[in-house]
């Protein structure tokens, strides 16, 4: 009977192992599939630049070696500014309508990172008017600072300026699009996330951001380094969603985990405990 029981018990871990491991490589495959021909053929056709608009340009690299202007309005390269994983943003500063709902909202979500600003990433805002200059940077950038009730790093959030070919060569490499409308322009609102290298990483759309997606950008953009166990669980348990521009939870790979968990509970109560109690007698 004893046999029978423990036989029973190494069939069902073994289905429980074997679900599990199906269950994880679905997964591995799902996050990495096969392009057919057809999709090869359109994603090397390089489809024309929009007016108005985002067009996502992961893995591109923007140009490092250009140069813009800081807030004491010092030239400096694009490289010698971005140091760290960071938060790029495209605004203009006298933009009546979205820009400031953007860079309050992300002042809003500084404030709730557990992650600090200049140590472990940092937001770089580029106006893309021309016309705007450093003074107004630095009045932009005290003013959204001073607002704040977490103080930060001044370097760990630069408002930077620059000519009207370089915002362009900036703006286009990273996938934004705008259009001078009279005095104003029309574009769009989103976080860009690049790596130290300037790569582009991560696109988070829109004016409203939970720390959480912010965080899960910033660490993606720092691939390479060592971070955190909790940080490198939360990669695991999450994916990244394209459509929603947020993360999610892997609902596949943590079914695979349990299931594991179970069948390993699994063989200590029925296998090892009864084997131990014998020996014991």
């Amino acid at each position: 009977m004893k046999t029978l029981r423990t036989g029973f018990a190494v069939l069902t871990a073994t289905l429980l192992l074997t679900v599990a491991a199906g269950i994880a490589q679905t997964a591995g495959q799902a996050q990495q599939p096969t392009a057919s021909p057809q999709t090869e053929a359109i994603q090397k056709t390089t489809p024309p630049a929009p007016e108005i608009g985002i067009v996502e340009k992961l893995g591109d690299t923007l140009p490092m070696q250009l140069e813009v202007y800081d807030e004491r309005g010092y030239r400096v390269a694009l490289k010698d500014v971005v140091k760290h994983p960071t938060v790029l943003t495209f605004v203009y500063f006298r933009c009546p309508s979205i820009c400031s709902p953007l860079l309050t909202e992300l002042s809003r979500v500084v404030e709730k990172l557990d992650l600090e600003p200049n140590r472990d990433y940092q937001i770089v805002t580029l106006s893309f008017d021309h016309r705007e200059k450093p003074e107004l940077a630095a009045q932009k950038k005290e003013s959204y600072l001073n607002a704040m009730k977490r103080k930060i790093d001044p370097d760990g959030w630069r408002f930077l300026t620059a000519d009207s070919v370089t915002i362009r060569q900036i703006t286009g490499a990273a996938g934004f699009y705008f259009k001078r409308d009279g005095n104003d322009y029309i574009h769009a609102a989103a976080l860009i996330i690049i790596s130290p290298e300037g790569k582009v990483t991560r696109y988070i759309n829109g004016i409203q951001y939970l720390p959480f997606d912010v965080k899960m950008a910033v660490m993606e953009a720092a691939e390479g380094r060592t971070g955190p166990t909790i940080a490198k669980l939360l990669k695991f348990c999450y994916r990244y969603d394209p459509d929603r521009g947020t993360y999610t939870m892997n609902i596949t790979r943590v079914s695979a985990i349990v299931i594991l968990a179970l069948a390993g509970a699994f063989v200590l109560v029925f296998i090892l405990r009864p084997r131990k109690k014998t020996g014991e007698r």
